[in-house]
């Protein structure tokens, strides 16, 4: 425990940046994701091209490319210099934007089991497209994919350790601070693997207590 007691201020630092990364990348993703995922379905041709130019863009990217991207390409167009809250902010972004094309494409595999009918039953009761999409499809979209949108964030979870290339201080750096300070390194990497067990665990119980509250009866 030695390991863990004796640098606490370094541990809470990184599991903090962590879960920030985590917390605002999984925001960004759903409010993303969930536009994405409607304009995958809506009847207007340019939306459905937009969505799926995204998504086949982004999704079959490598999310180290993307950060990349958000690190150096971007900082110089914007004319940002890349203090410690700019990094985190891209950061986020970098997250979000790429996790986005999962969460959509999860949206868009529960808007599919939503039956027909009770969306040209409202738009027969004169709703328009947004309308039918957050009054009905969506309510019912969200229930039915609670265990696959669960595995994205879990994901998004464990990609969190990627921004540890790119200056962002989480979990994924602690290896290289804790090695300044002369600490094992076998056991710092035993520590963070336990940290993230734990985590996805907490996820897991939350998918399940979510499921329960919102089951979808068939």
């Amino acid at each position: 425990m030695g390991v863990i007691t004796d640098n606490l201020d370094l541990w809470q630092e990184t599991l903090i940046g962590t879960l920030i990364l985590f917390v605002a990348g999984g925001l960004v993703a759903l409010i993303l994701g969930t536009i994405v995922g409607a304009m995958r379905v809506s009847p207007i041709p340019i939306a459905r091209a937009v969505g799926t130019v995204y998504v086949n863009t982004i999704r079959n990217t490598p999310l180290t490319l993307v950060f990349f991207a958000f690190a150096f390409a971007l900082p110089p167009l914007l004319g940002l210099r890349l203090t410690a809250p700019v990094s985190l902010t891209l950061a986020i972004l970098a997250l979000g934007i790429y996790t986005a094309t999962y969460v959509a494409e999860t949206i868009r595999s529960g808007i599919n089991t939503v039956p027909v009918g009770q969306a040209e039953a409202a738009r027969a009761l004169g709703l328009t497209f947004g309308q039918v999409m957050s009054q009905v499809v969506m309510p019912q979209a969200f229930r039915s994919v609670i265990p696959p949108m669960m595995s994205v964030f879990i994901a998004l979870l464990k990609n969190t350790t990627v921004a540890a290339g790119f200056s962002v201080v989480n979990l994924g750096s602690i290896r290289s601070y804790m090695s300044e300070r002369g600490e094992n390194q076998f056991l710092v990497i035993l520590w963070v693997m336990a940290i993230f067990v734990a985590l996805v665990l907490l996820l897991s119980w939350a998918q399940r207590a979510l499921e329960n509250r919102w089951k979808v009866t068939r």
